[in-house]
């Protein structure tokens, strides 16, 4: 990672209190060809014949704004449970931190 953003990350990473979990390196609940978005984008572009990369870049883009809100709500609340499936098979137990008062 290059200083600067690095910098930047923990800086933030600090701020929020996040908690830095491990990534499970071959988790079947995490593969990358599951991914939300790689199904609709699969069918959304099935079929058609793009001559150029600007031709992509051009449907992507319009594709990407068309796209309701919920789509990806329902794509990122669907992170969760997969993480949780991959970090309970790695053996690692999940707990809620609780908050400190101000």
């Amino acid at each position: 990672m290059r200083p600067l953003i690095q910098q930047t990350f923990h800086n933030k990473n600090a701020a929020l209190r996040w908690e830095i979990l491990p990534f499970p390196a071959h988790s079947p609940d995490l593969a990358p060809s599951d991914v939300h978005l790689f199904g609709p984008l699969k069918r959304h572009l099935g079929g058609m014949a793009l001559k150029a990369e600007g031709d992509l870049v051009g449907e992507l883009k319009n594709w990407f704004a068309h796209l309701d809100l919920d789509f990806f709500r329902v794509g990122i609340y669907s992170l969760l449970s997969r993480w949780k499936n991959a970090l309970i098979s790695m053996g690692i137990t999940l707990r809620r931190r609780r908050r400190k008062a101000l």
